[in-house]
């Protein structure tokens, strides 16, 4: 039904199980295995690739439904507008937008810093769900929750598809992952000998 069932009202159908979400990711090739360096500069032997699982719209729309319908509804009755880092929150960020019937903006870093650009705006005390793709550290999110404040919003809650930092990244709001992955990751000094003798690549978007 959503936009979100039709305007907060009843959610619809059993949510997604972890299984079947991860089922998406391995579908569309978005679960690779080997030696990979993370974009936080971790290393680790999965890497999700979520543009992979967004580069078709249905399949995004319904992990964007599916995400919106973990957040309790008075949590979603007082959000205003999405905010999301670019690039990887960019496509979920939109798409948790159209699931909830709000508009959806963007931070980028042109100078290493989060800020919003090209005529974006936020209301003072404008109520914010800040979108994640992939939650590794919480660092990148940290920023960007503090980036939107500096813009005059209010972060109320914070979203990601998948949240992989086995339980590390801390917010001071409500966070909500699609869905949690315990997968270890390691400094480039302490790699184990196995994940060590396995050539790394780092698939990522950022070069640095």
């Amino acid at each position: 039904m959503p936009i979100w069932a039709e305007k907060y009202g009843s959610d619809r159908g059993e949510p997604l199980t972890e299984d079947e979400i991860l089922h998406e990711f391995r579908q569309c090739d978005a679960l690779l295995e080997g030696h990979f360096i993370l974009s936080s500069g971790r290393h680790s032997m999965q890497y999700l690739q979520c543009a992979r699982l967004l580069m078709q719209p249905a399949r995004a729309a319904r992990m964007a439904e599916a995400l919106v319908a973990n957040i309790p509804q008075n949590i979603r009755r007082s959000i205003d507008i999405i905010v999301s880092p670019a690039m990887g929150g960019v496509i979920i960020g939109h798409e948790v937008g159209r699931a909830l019937g709000l508009d959806a903006l963007f931070l980028e870093r042109p100078d290493g810093t989060f800020e919003l650009r090209r005529g974006f705006r936020l209301e003072p005390g404008q109520k914010v769900l800040m979108m994640e793709d992939i939650v590794t550290t919480g660092l990148s999110s940290r920023e960007a929750i503090q980036a939107i404040r500096n813009a005059g919003g209010d972060v109320i809650a914070a979203g990601a598809l998948v949240d992989r930092s086995n339980g590390a990244a801390q917010f001071d709001i409500p966070f909500f992952p699609l869905v949690a992955m315990s997968v270890p990751s390691y400094l480039a000094d302490a790699i184990p000998p196995e994940l060590a003798a396995i050539p790394a690549t780092k698939p990522g978007s950022r070069k640095a």
